[in-house]
């Protein structure tokens, strides 16, 4: 059966991590748009400069270019099976046209998945992975853009009836667990 999860929490909160986990275990494919930026950065690519800008500044990239790239990567043959995204929608607009764009494709996601993690905890994490774009002013203001416009897409799950929250501060054997069992009807 495919599975189809959507990851949601703050930076730091182990998204990756355990939708790297669960991809593997599951055979899905794991959909980043935070690596598929990175990606197109480090390549200078078009959107990769255009995103660098407001990376650095610790902004969400605008949804113009985000959208189209997971238009694009949902339309390969590996997502057949499923797949994880992890770092969208970040806001209810990306959540609606997530939305459109799955119907369009005869999908729906099965679960959405929100790992929770206090702010304090998360700015340790955050200092603590000695990234260059990891400063502690840069975290706190990636924290506020969250708090903005990604809070409200748990609101927008939440009333869907497809929204699972986790306890995120946790050791990561507890969290995966947690994962696991919050899927396992699926």
């Amino acid at each position: 059966m495919a599975k189809r999860l959507i990851f949601l929490g703050p930076p730091g909160a182990g998204k990756g991590t355990q939708a790297q986990v669960l991809s593997e275990n599951h055979q899905i494919p794991h959909i980043s748009t935070g690596d598929i930026l990175r990606a197109a950065v480090s390549q200078q690519t078009p959107l990769g400069k255009q995103a660098k800008d407001y990376m650095s500044r610790g902004e969400l990239v605008p949804d113009a270019l985000i959208l189209d790239l997971i238009q694009d990567r949902l339309s390969y043959e590996d997502v057949v099976n499923g797949w994880i995204l992890d770092g969208f929608p970040r806001n209810v607009n990306q959540a609606t046209f997530l939305e459109e764009l799955l119907a369009n494709l005869n999908q729906s996601a099965d679960c959405v998945l929100n790992l929770e993690v206090p702010d304090e905890v998360l700015v340790e994490r955050l200092l603590a992975r000695k990234r260059k774009d990891d400063n502690e002013e840069t975290i706190r203001r990636r924290l506020e853009v969250y708090h903005q416009d990604t809070v409200p897409v748990i609101d927008f799950y939440q009333n869907k009836k497809t929204l699972k929250t986790i306890d995120g501060d946790q050791s990561m054997e507890e969290v995966g667990k947690s994962l696991s069992e919050a899927i396992i009807p699926i």
